[in-house]
């Protein structure tokens, strides 16, 4: 049985979150609000079937999938690109591969203990960020 990633998750640190933004194409206005951000996530998980939200003073997101199941992933408030994103555990990790306008673009989500850990990767770029059980 996979990993439970259910739970509300506060933001604890972000490593190269401006170099993932830069990837991404990201204008300068929104790079300097964003690294200013302290989101919260909160995960809701059952079985294969997640749904993620991710709060901020700024701008909040929604993403629900099917583990295993392609599905057209529309970034608007992030990047304001669409992409078809796959996601599939790899190991204890849940991993996505977003196919797009950009390349090697996805994202790892995985727990040690009370921590989750996200890493975002784009065209060469990985953004690491940590979060404590809230």
């Amino acid at each position: 049985m996979p990993t439970d990633l259910s739970g509300t998750w506060n933001l604890l640190s972000s490593d190269n979150f401006e170099g993932y933004m830069l990837a991404l194409g990201i204008d300068f206005a929104t790079r300097k609000i964003a690294k200013l951000l302290k989101p919260q996530k909160v995960i809701e998980q059952n079985g294969d079937s997640f749904t993620i939200h991710t709060y901020s003073s700024l701008r909040n997101y929604l993403i629900q999938f099917n583990v295993g199941e392609e599905f057209e992933e529309d970034n608007k408030g992030l990047d304001n690109r669409k992409c078809k994103s796959l996601v599939t555990w790899d190991n204890e990790k849940l991993t996505c591969v977003q196919k797009g306008a950009k390349q090697n673009r996805g994202w790892r989500h995985w727990i040690e203990g009370d921590t989750l850990y996200l890493e975002m990767f784009c065209e060469g770029q990985v953004c690491k960020q940590t979060f404590q059980r809230a």
